[in-house]
């Protein structure tokens, strides 16, 4: 947890955190939205550790199904695991595992569809009880950036045999 708290205090630090709303802007992508919103602190670190910031930060579109700190911490000694250098792809999968190519709103996700992800694995979208993706719930949806959007969900979602 250390080097989570130390990348988040740089970015802080950097001027790109500090709001406390989900509130997207269209003028700032989704890493700069995820960095300057509390409760990302942990998702932010993992993106800089896997060396996603630039590609997040592309033109996209991307839609971000993204874990809250809450949800990370939920997966116990592993977060921290998959910070080390040596875990690097595997952090890498389990990040892209999060992310669907272009913008995908909750009005345009249909239920019982399986959207392949960035790392190549699909996942499972079920609208019968609120929006879940696998099984996370999404918490907070349609979060716009300037390229793409994000949807807050309250767990890590793991590809099968990454961890």
């Amino acid at each position: 947890m250390k080097l989570i708290k130390t990348i988040a205090a740089a970015f802080i630090a950097m001027g790109l955190a500090g709001g406390s709303a989900l509130a997207g802007s269209h003028s700032k992508d989704i890493v700069d939205t995820a960095a300057g919103t509390d409760g990302f602190a942990t998702l932010v670190a993992a993106v800089q550790a896997a060396g996603l910031v630039d590609t997040l930060k592309g033109e996209g579109p991307f839609t971000v199904f993204a874990p809250t700190d809450a949800a990370f911490a939920a997966l116990g000694t592993t977060v921290e695991d998959l910070l080390k250098p040596e875990n690097k792809d595997k952090l890498v999968a389990v990040l892209t595992y999060h992310v669907v190519a272009g913008k995908v709103m909750s009005t345009d996700l249909v239920d019982d569809s399986t959207p392949a992800t960035v790392q190549g694995s699909t996942v499972a979208i079920d609208l019968d009880n609120g929006a879940m993706v696998n099984d996370a719930k999404v918490v907070t949806a349609d979060i716009e950036t300037s390229n793409g959007v994000i949807h807050v969900i309250d767990k890590v979602l793991v590809p099968e045999g990454v961890l």
